[in-house]
């Protein structure tokens, strides 16, 4: 069953239930209070003619009285105090016989009261009013209705309610159509949307709704496709990228190999064509590494064993076996570090971060620049930055330099080497620690790493 015919359903039976109930009290209530107005009518009549007989009582007081009830839609009958009839404005029937004959206590109120109240069952309805004569008590008036005019007024408000229910039955079934329409319609596109997502197409667009439940599951759903999109595109990308750094060296193993394996080749080339056959091997080594320390991150295997370390100590055997090879292309590395930081860092996992850093400063400085490693303490944070004066990275590169098998050198010639993994790793492995890796560049004027460690 479709979710619109269900929410119509339910819409239907709550609505259903609410209005027999209220339309129910409703209706009780009305009649209640009409028969309550017939009655109190009834009683303020009794009390006016009352007042009138006890005013004056004569044969034309009577003989009035008389004619107003006989030109009415109530009945009058007065009798003295023994029940005998003194006058009556309809015939005495049994039904008017028994009323008069209802047992009248001694304490009967002067204002009267109500001694036949059913209008369902009994023929009439009816009140007596006690006057007086002379001061003494005298007799007593009786008020009747048929019940046939109560009913008829009952009747007609029944129909009233009837067509009144009808109405709102018919405006609420249209009311519920339209409000399950516009409930279930974004539904429905949603739905339509994850069946898309299902079949791996991510090139899904949902409108924008308002900010209520169905909106914020509208955005849910347009941002997980937006990401699966990503994802696909990302991984497109990853095994193509993937390929090409593997078909390279593999390409060379295979040829070299193939020249290597001639009977009629000299022993100086033959192991010129291996040294290159291990070259590309370990390029193919260090590729897969690379690779397999990004899995273990994503799949939080990676294991960090932080200790509380002096920085500037621990940093210091880095920066000794890395200057060699900046005074071998003359570029000048200085450091600026206080003696007393203490953090806790993996040591050997943030070697492997500095080492990164700090190998793409060899690669992309010119001589007789110089490369500063800079460490502060400030607002119990270390902040570490790594600047060069090297090329510079593009504005149109720079948001990228993270992403995996990204490389600014899109020749992904082997003179700069690498994978375009090696600023991926460093920035899950400061992350790892609970840091932030930020990155300023400009063309021709060098870049700036920096790295944000909580003390």
């Amino acid at each position: 069953m479709k979710i619109s015919v269900k929410l119509g359903l339910w819409f239907s039976v709550c609505i259903l239930l609410i209005e027999i109930v209220s339309m129910t009290f409703l209706h009780r209530n009305l009649v209640h209070s009409r028969v309550h107005q017939e009655l109190e009518l009834l009683q303020n009549m009794g009390n006016s003619q009352r007042d009138i007989l006890e005013i004056s009582y004569d044969t034309h007081t009577l003989s009035h009285i008389k004619l107003l009830g006989v030109h009415s839609d109530t009945q009058v009958v007065v009798t003295n105090i023994k029940g005998e009839i003194i006058i009556s404005s309809v015939k005495i029937n049994s039904r008017i016989n028994d009323i008069l004959n209802t047992p009248i206590s001694n304490s009967l109120p002067r204002n009267g009261k109500i001694i036949q109240p059913d209008w369902k069952s009994e023929h009439y309805i009816a009140t007596v009013t006690p006057f007086k004569n002379n001061g003494k008590e005298f007799g007593y008036v009786y008020i009747l209705k048929n019940t046939t005019d109560v009913q008829k007024l009952i009747s007609q408000l029944n129909k009233h309610m009837f067509v009144a229910s009808l109405l709102i039955v018919f405006s609420v079934l249209i009311f519920i159509f339209f409000l399950s329409k516009a409930l279930t319609k974004p539904l429905i596109t949603m739905k339509e949307a994850t069946k898309k997502l299902s079949k791996g197409d991510f090139t899904v667009t949902l409108p924008k709704l308002s900010n209520d439940e169905i909106g914020e599951l509208s955005h849910s759903i347009q941002t997980l496709a937006n990401d699966l999109n990503y994802l696909k595109q990302e991984r497109n990308e990853f095994l193509a990228s993937i390929s090409h750094e593997l078909r390279t060296p593999l390409t060379y193993i295979n040829g070299y190999a193939d020249i290597a394996r001639r009977t009629n080749l000299n022993e100086k080339d033959r192991v010129q064509y291996l040294e290159i056959i291990k070259e590309e091997s370990q390029r193919v080594t260090s590729l897969l590494k690379e690779l397999f320390d990004l899995a273990k991150l994503d799949q939080n295997t990676f294991s960090i064993n932080k200790e509380k370390i002096n920085f500037c100590n621990y940093f210091h055997p880095i920066y000794e076996r890395v200057l060699p090879a900046f005074k071998n292309k003359g570029i000048q590395l200085t450091l600026d570090c206080p003696a007393n930081i203490l953090i806790d860092i993996d040591p050997i996992r943030f070697e492997q971060v500095f080492i990164n850093l700090l190998d793409n400063c060899l690669k992309y400085s010119r001589e007789t620049s110089t490369t500063s490693v800079r460490v502060i303490e400030e607002n119990e944070k270390i902040q570490i930055t790594i600047k060069d004066q090297g090329v510079g990275i593009p504005d149109e590169d720079l948001p990228h330099i993270f992403d995996r098998l990204y490389r600014v050198d899109k020749s992904r010639s082997r003179a700069t080497g690498g994978f375009g993994l090696g600023l991926a790793i460093v920035k899950q492995l400061v992350e790892a620690h609970g840091g932030e890796i930020t990155v300023e560049s400009h063309v021709g004027k060098g870049t700036c790493f920096t790295i944000i460690l909580k003390k």
